[in-house]
């Protein structure tokens, strides 16, 4: 029988563009697997490595135009927000070649033996090695920044391990092109190309996580498939780290002081928010809470108005614009929900944006709108208007973990310590990853400090994927005992002949 056939599509219309490949069998997937995992000792050399992901972030720059083209030609996002995406792309890369050279992920730690403790302490190196080979799920709404070239990709390539990519079906070509640019990378380099693999198709995913010489994955998606594939990971006979991103309803919360203070700016910032990309930020503020009557009258006014100025858009396939609309539909539909602008279809190939309203006391127990707590990918959020913050912590309490988690106070409540602020922000610091108090969550910063993963289900760890802390993802610990000095890896021996940073015996060089 043969293989599955992978069709480009352009989403503006719903009408394939071109052939770009075919979906890998099993006996295909078992043979990338073993060519990456027979050239995972290439990788070992730091500098190498850091070489290489220069390379590539350099020949993707070089690439910017060939690759915008075809990314916004299978997923409508525009010239504007690739191009910006791309830049994003090429930073991570760079960023993860200096932590690479720096060598502060190794995390070594030297302790020498010692007779004076009770009871005695031999001699003991701890350092970080790469898992292995490592599956990357693509994800449908970044096709660069978390797709082939993206951070899963970088993370594991700078911790040493080479990648396999699942290629999303949204944007195929988009895929090939920038695999073809990171094995050119890697032959320039010195290195094989089979450091970095891409296979397509729905069964290429699922053999992909039970192949035994996988050794961990990284999945941006939905909760449904990356529930499975979670699943699959610990039901192998050797369970491995399945690091997901599945889902993010990323709540606000409005203080009524707030509101009062700066209502129209409020409405127009979410409404922008919510809006970005067509909705398609994992990040999209999804739900918020807002006070009722007249304090919050202000905001939600200024809300319709940006949001009734948006133009319909374009979702990254009609499979999404079709569950969009139906979700929109089943929410609205819900006694005492209405819509001040109605969301849902925007054309034959378009999706118009819109909000949602519901008194917030329907939320606060369980019943049919638990619906409304869901995230529905696209542009729309759930306003739940409040009458005391009594109703703010029974429905917060009643949320899923998030990515992300905003509180907006005044100006007043943001300078005193022992007022409401901190008690609603240590309320959603449970909740989430990452706490915003002012601003909006859209855009994710890739620095060192940051935080993209939360509580179940917007992840499956507690790890990053943005930031230099995300390759620890694809590391595991080694601590050595009483090894000869000869014997040691060169990162743990005495002299630190690579002069790597360290702690020994308690104090922290270089």
């Amino acid at each position: 029988m043969a293989a599955a056939q992978v069709w480009s599509v352009d989403p503006r219309n719903g009408k394939p563009r071109e052939q770009v490949a075919v979906e890998a069998t099993a006996q295909e997937i078992d043979r990338v697997v073993r060519a990456a995992h027979a050239v995972r000792e290439t990788l070992a050399d730091r500098a190498v490595r850091a070489a290489f992901l220069r390379t590539a972030a350099d020949l993707l720059d070089e690439a910017a135009a060939h690759v915008v083209e075809a990314a916004d030609a299978e997923t409508a996002l525009g010239p504007g927000r690739l191009n910006g995406e791309l830049a994003r792309t090429s930073f991570q890369l760079r960023s993860f070649a200096e932590l690479v050279d720096e060598g502060a992920f190794l995390d070594i730690v030297i302790n020498h033996a010692d007779d004076t403790r009770t009871p005695p302490w031999p001699d003991l190196r701890r350092y970080k090695v790469p898992l292995g080979v490592v599956a990357v799920y693509a994800a449908s709404n970044f096709p660069l920044a978390f797709s082939v070239p993206g951070g899963d990709t970088a993370s594991a390539l700078a911790a040493g391990c080479p990648v396999v990519v699942k290629a999303h079906p949204d944007h195929p070509a988009t895929s090939e092109i920038c695999a073809s640019v990171l094995r050119r990378a890697a032959v320039q380099n010195g290195l094989p190309e089979d450091v970095v693999q891409l296979v397509h198709g729905f069964e290429a995913g699922v053999e992909l996580i039970k192949h035994p010489l996988i050794s961990a994955a990284g999945f941006t998606g939905s909760v449904r498939g990356g529930r499975a594939l979670f699943d699959a990971a610990a039901a192998r006979p050797h369970p491995i780290p399945f690091h997901g991103e599945l889902g993010s309803l990323n709540p606000v919360v409005i203080t009524e002081a707030a509101a009062i203070e700066r209502g129209e700016q409020l409405g127009a910032g979410l409404a922008g928010s919510m809006t970005l990309g067509v909705g398609q930020f994992c990040t999209k503020p999804g739900f918020v809470l807002v006070p009722a009557g007249a304090n919050g009258d202000t905001l939600v006014k200024e809300l319709t108005h940006g949001v009734s100025e948006v133009e319909a858009g374009v979702l990254l396939d009609h499979r999404m614009r079709d569950a969009f609309i139906e979700g929109v539909a089943a929410r609205a539909a819900l006694e005492g929900v209405e819509a001040p602008v109605t969301p849902g279809s925007g054309g034959e190939h378009t999706v118009g944006a819109g909000f949602l309203t519901v008194d917030a006391a329907r939320l606060a127990e369980e019943g049919a709108h638990d619906l409304l707590l869901e995230e529905c990918f696209g542009p729309v959020t759930v306003v739940a208007r409040y009458d005391d913050e009594a109703e703010i912590t029974a429905v917060l309490s009643r949320l899923p973990g998030n990515l992300t988690a905003t509180l907006h106070l005044s100006d007043t409540e943001a300078g005193d310590p022992q007022g409401r602020g901190g008690a609603l922000l240590a309320e959603l610091t449970a909740l989430a990853g990452r706490v915003l108090v002012g601003g909006w969550p859209t855009g994710v910063a890739v620095a060192p400090a940051q935080q993209h993963g939360g509580p179940y289900p917007a992840t499956t760890s507690t790890s990053t994927s943005v930031g230099g802390s995300a390759i620890e993802r694809w590391l595991r610990p080694v601590a050595y005992q009483t090894t000869p000095e000869a014997l040691l890896p060169p990162e743990l021996r005495d002299d630190n002949p690579l002069e790597l940073p360290r702690v020994v015996d308690g104090r922290r060089e270089n």
